[in-house]
């Protein structure tokens, strides 16, 4: 699949991706390492949001929505201009409906995400997150009839556990609702997976511009009268928008032309992993017990499904077999 989830947490191009890891295998291209490559640092640019995040000043949540906003549409617009140059306006006219829905539902994890990290670890977050392949499939199963594998139900219910497990501590420590918005977050890059997966025809690359452009009038609604930030946290915020984010996943985009699904879903983890990990280092941020092992469960469950696809995919093209798509 070419289209990547900003999770953004990023978003919604890498959610896409993460999709393809549990129900098909991409075809192997050429270039590999120089995707690898791409990949990787993609996957570390963009673990430094939660970083960022606990690093502002004193921006809120909806203003820091607004201006990183900003700056991603800024990203992806100049993405769009340098790759379609005059096609741009009736590439992004091109998504029609299901991209608009589909920009939507980003919109929607993207203002989830900033609440999630305002209100729960960065480690509740980023672990929630790493169960989007499994939240997807279970909504592709249900909306487009698409078959699972009893390995793939099997880590689906142990990354439940997991998230379960993360959402019940939240109520102990008063992050409830922050745990509960890290779960709309994942649903809302799940969702938008399932459009993009329905609508393979369509580059769905300008839903990315729609989704900031939604997230921006909203966020500018909620703080119309408090708009001002400090410098600081405003070069955070473009920062953040407009080079981790917007081409970061840009990067993502091409790397996932040269790559099967299961290893873009394990250089994935290296955001999940590495975001609690930035914030424990600098700002002292640290999980609590069942923090760790609710995600140690999501976590796992994503490894170990992707290295079986991988190991899967592997043996079909020693024998010769296509991927299936």
């Amino acid at each position: 699949m070419d289209e990547r989830e900003f999770g953004d947490s990023g978003v919604g191009a890498r959610a896409a991706a993460a999709h393809e890891a549990v129900s098909s295998e991409a075809a192997v291209m050429p270039r590999r390492g120089f995707a690898m490559m791409l990949m990787i640092v993609s996957s570390v640019a963009i673990s430094f949001g939660g970083l960022i995040m606990r690093s502002m000043q004193d921006a809120d949540a909806w203003q820091i929505n607004f201006y990183r906003a900003l700056a991603m549409v800024a990203a992806i617009g100049l993405i769009l201009i340098v790759q379609y140059r005059r096609e741009t306006f009736a590439r992004i006219a091109g998504i029609g409906m299901a991209g608009v829905w589909a920009g939507l539902l980003i919109a929607v994890a993207g203002i989830s995400f900033i609440q999630a990290i305002s209100n729960t670890t960065v480690a509740n977050t980023m672990f929630t997150l790493s169960a989007i392949p499994f939240i997807t499939a279970g909504l592709a199963w249900f909306f487009l009839k698409e078959q699972l594998a009893r390995v793939t139900l099997m880590a689906m219910i142990a990354a439940a556990l997991g998230v379960t497990i993360m959402v019940a501590d939240g109520f102990g420590l008063g992050s409830a609702y922050g745990n509960l918005m890290a779960l709309a977050t994942a649903c809302g890059f799940a969702g938008f997976t399932v459009i993009v997966r329905s609508n393979r025809h369509i580059d769905m690359l300008p839903t990315l511009l729609v989704s900031g452009l939604m997230i921006a009038v909203v966020a500018g609604i909620m703080s119309y009268d408090d708009l001002k930030i400090s410098l600081h946290d405003m070069a955070l915020c473009f920062l953040w928008g407009g080079i981790l984010s917007g081409l970061g996943n840009g990067m993502f985009i091409v790397a996932s032309r040269h790559l099967v699904a299961a290893e873009l879903t394990l250089f994935m983890l290296l955001e999940f992993a590495l975001s609690p990990l930035w914030v424990w280092i600098f700002v002292h941020e640290t999980p609590s017990r069942l923090a760790l092992i609710g995600g140690g469960l999501v976590i796992g469950s994503v490894a170990v499904r992707a290295l079986l696809e991988l190991r899967g995919s592997g043996r079909r093209l020693r024998r010769g077999r296509p991927s299936p798509g």
